[in-house]
C-alpha cells in the first residue's frame, strides 16, 4: 500500500460532506426540523418570562393563558421534531455508510491483488467495520447540528437584538466562543490522538487475528506467554491513548460549561447595566434576553461536544479516504473487442518487486491445446509468471499476449474467463462446499458440480460428509486437510472450464494415488484445453508436452 495521507480535518470534513449529495433533500428536511425544534425548546422559558412580566404588570405582550398554552404546544412540537430529526439523521447516516462501504469494496476490488498483498488483514477488517461505523457520528450528529447551530444563532441574535444591539453582539460572541472557538482549541489540543488511536486499534486487530491463525504454532513452540504479553502491551498503549482522549474530552466539558455560566452572568450584568443607564427602557429588555440566552445553548453545546469526538471521526475518515483514493497498480480493462483463446506468448518479460528482480528476460510459447510444464526452485519466479499471465500485475518490460493480443488490451473479464488459476493455497469461504465451488460458475447445476469434483478426485470424499455438498466449510477451510482443500481448488478450475488452465503446484498436498487420478483427469480433458503446469514433482511433469526450467528469474 502507498504511504498513508495525513489530511487536515477541514479537508476530511469537506470530502465527507461531499458524499451527502445523494441525500441532500433529507438533510435539508432534518435541518429545518432541528431548527424549529430548538426554537420551540428555547422559547418555552422565554414564554414563561413573558407570563411573569404579565403577572407583574410590566408587559402585556403575551397573556398568562396564552403563554402556558404555547409552552405546552412548543413542548409537544419539540418532542416530535426531535424524534423526527434524529430519525432522519440516522436514516441519512446509514444510507451513506452503505454507499461508503460499497465504494470501499469497489476500491479494494480494484486494488487487489497487487496493492493488497502487503496490507494487514486485521487493519483492513478494522477499517471496513469500526472506522466506517464511526463515521455514523459525523453524518448523524455533526453535519445537521452545524447547519442548525448556524441558522439558530442568526435567529436568536435577531430576536435579542430587538431589545438591544449590544446584547445581540454579546450573544453572538457567546455562541462563537462556545460553538467555534472552544471546539477548535480542543481539537488542536487533541493533536493526533484520534489518528493514533485508530491506527493502534487496527494494529491490535491485526496482531490478534495473526495470533488466532497461528495458534497451533504458538502452542507447539511455547510462545503463548510472549504473544500474551505483547497483546497486553498493545492493549495498554491503546488504553493510554484513549485515556488522553477522555482527559481532553473532560476538559472540554468543563471549559464549555464554565463559558456558558460566564456568558449568562455577562448577559445579566450587561442587560442590567444598560437598564440602569436608560439604554433599555423596560425590565423586559433585561429578563427576556437573559432567559433567551440561558435556554439557547443547546445547538452550540452540540458543536462544542464535537471537539474531541471529531478527532476520532476525522481519523477514521482519513483512513477510509486512503483506501478510496488509492490508485490501483493494475487498471481494469473494459470496452475492447472480445478475444477467443488460441494460445499465449511471453516475450522478453522482466519483472521486479520492490527493487528485487524476480523475472529477467523470460520467453515462453504456450501453443493452443499444449501441456507446458515449468519447474524450478522456490523463489525462482514460477508463481510470479502465472500471476503476470493472469494480469494480477503488469510487466515492467516485455509483453504477454493471448491470441496475439497484449493482455493489457484485453477486457479484464474476458481475460479471466479464458483462464483458470489454481494457487498453491486454496482459500475456502465460510460457506457450504457447493457454494464454494460455485464461485467458479454461479449457475452450475448439481451434475456439473459432481462432474468437476470427480475429475478432481474429491467427489467420493464429499459424499462421506454429513450433508454432502451442503456441508459447511469451517472458517478459512480449517475443517479440511490441505489435500482436500487443494482438490476442491482443482474442482473449481474444472468447473470454470476455461481454455487455459494455470496450475501452481496443484498436487503438492496430494498423495501419489490422488495425484495419479488428477493427472489422468487432466490428460483426458486436454481436448480443447491448454495447461501451464508449475510443479516440483517429476511425476507431475510426465504429462507435459514440453518442460521449461526457471532459475534465478531466467528460463531455459
Amino acid at each position: 500500500m502507498s504511504k498513508k495521507t495525513k489530511r487536515s480535518g477541514f479537508k476530511v470534513m469537506m470530502r465527507l460532506i461531499g458524499m451527502v449529495k445523494p441525500m441532500t433533500g433529507f438533510m435539508v428536511l432534518s435541518v429545518i426540523m432541528g431548527l424549529i425544534g430548538n426554537i420551540c425548546a428555547t422559547y418555552i422559558p422565554v414564554l414563561g418570562g413573558f407570563a411573569i412580566l404579565n403577572v407583574l404588570g410590566v408587559s402585556k405582550a403575551v397573556s398568562v393563558k396564552a403563554a402556558f398554552i404555547l409552552m405546552l404546544v412548543f413542548a409537544v412540537v419539540r418532542g416530535g421534531l426531535r424524534y423526527a430529526e434524529q430519525g432522519c439523521n440516522h436514516y441519512i447516516a446509514f444510507r451513506i455508510l452503505a454507499l461508503m462501504r460499497h465504494r470501499v469494496f469497489q476500491s479494494l476490488r480494484k486494488l487487489a491483488p497487487a496493492k493488497l498483498e502487503g496490507k494487514d488483514r486485521g487493519d483492513l477488517i478494522n477499517l471496513i467495520t469500526s472506522d466506517i461505523e464511526l463515521l455514523e457520528v459525523f453524518y448523524a450528529h455533526t453535519i445537521s447540528p452545524i447547519c442548525i447551530a448556524t441558522l439558530f444563532t442568526i435567529v436568536m441574535c435577531v430576536f435579542i437584538g430587538q431589545f438591544s444591539w449590544i446584547l445581540a453582539l454579546l450573544a453572538l460572541a457567546a455562541y462563537l466562543l462556545i460553538g467555534v472557538i472552544i471546539p477548535l482549541i480542543v481539537s488542536k489540543a487533541s493533536g493526533d490522538n484520534g489518528l493514533e488511536f485508530r491506527n493502534q486499534s487496527g494494529d491490535l486487530g491485526t496482531y490478534v487475528l495473526d495470533s488466532l491463525r497461528g495458534l497451533s504454532e504458538i502452542i507447539q513452540y511455547g510462545r503463548g506467554e510472549e504473544r500474551k504479553d505483547e497483546m497486553v502491551s498493545r492493549t495498554d498503549a491503546l488504553s493510554e491513548t484513549q485515556r488522553k482522549m477522555n482527559k481532553t474530552e473532560g476538559r472540554n466539558y468543563a471549559v464549555t460549561n464554565t463559558a456558558i455560566f460566564a456568558a449568562d452572568l455577562c448577559m445579566i450584568f450587561v442587560a442590567s447595566l444598560l437598564y440602569t443607564k436608560g439604554m433599555i427602557t423596560s425590565f423586559a429588555g433585561v429578563l427576556i434576553p437573559t432567559l433567551a440566552l440561558m435556554s439557547s445553548f443547546g445547538p452550540t453545546v452540540a458543536l462544542a461536544n464535537l471537539g474531541t469526538g471529531l478527532q476520532s471521526t476525522f481519523a477514521a475518515g482519513n483512513r477510509v479516504l486512503d483506501i478510496v483514493d488509492e490508485q490501483p497498480q493494475v487498471e481494469e480493462i473494459t470496452g475492447k473487442e472480445p478475444v477467443t483463446f488460441s494460445g499465449a506468448d511471453v516475450d522478453h518479460v522482466s519483472f521486479d518487486y520492490g527493487g528485487d528482480t524476480i523475472l529477467d528476460d523470460v520467453n515462453l510459447e504456450i501453443p493452443d491445446h499444449a501441456f507446458i510444464g515449468i519447474t524450478g526452485r522456490s523463489g525462482s519466479g514460477k508463481s510470479t509468471l502465472l500471476k503476470l499471465i493472469m494480469r494480477f500485475w503488469e510487466t515492467k518490460q516485455g509483453e504477454i499476449s493471448v491470441s496475439g493480443t497484449n493482455v493489457n488490451e484485453i477486457n479484464t473479464a474476458n481475460l479471466r474467463d479464458m483462464e483458470s488459476y489454481v494457487t498453491q493455497e486454496t482459500h475456502l469461504f465460510h460457506d457450504s462446499i457447493a457454494n464454494n465451488l460455485r464461485i467458479a460458475k454461479l449457475d452450475a447445476t448439481q451434475e456439473e458440480l459432481e462432474a468437476a469434483c470427480k475429475k478432481a478426485s474429491v467427489h467420493d470424499f464429499i459424499l462421506t460428509l454429513p450433508q454432502g455438498y451442503d456441508t459447511p466449510v469451517g472458517e478459512l477451510g480449517d475443517t479440511l486437510s490441505g489435500g482436500e482443500k487443494q482438490r476442491l481448488g482443482l474442482a473449481r478450475a474444472f468447473l470454470h472450464d476455461a481454455p487455459l488452465m494455470l496450475l501452481d503446484e496443484p498436487t503438492s498436498n496430494l498423495d501419489s494415488l490422488n495425484e495419479a487420478v488428477i493427472l489422468k483427469s487432466l490428460t483426458e480433458a486436454r481436448e480443447g484445453r491448454t495447461v501451464l503446469l508449475v510443479s516440483h514433482r517429476k511425476s507431475t511433469m510426465r504429462i507435459v508436452d514440453k518442460e521449461y526450467s526457471v532459475e534465478n528469474g531466467r528460463m531455459s
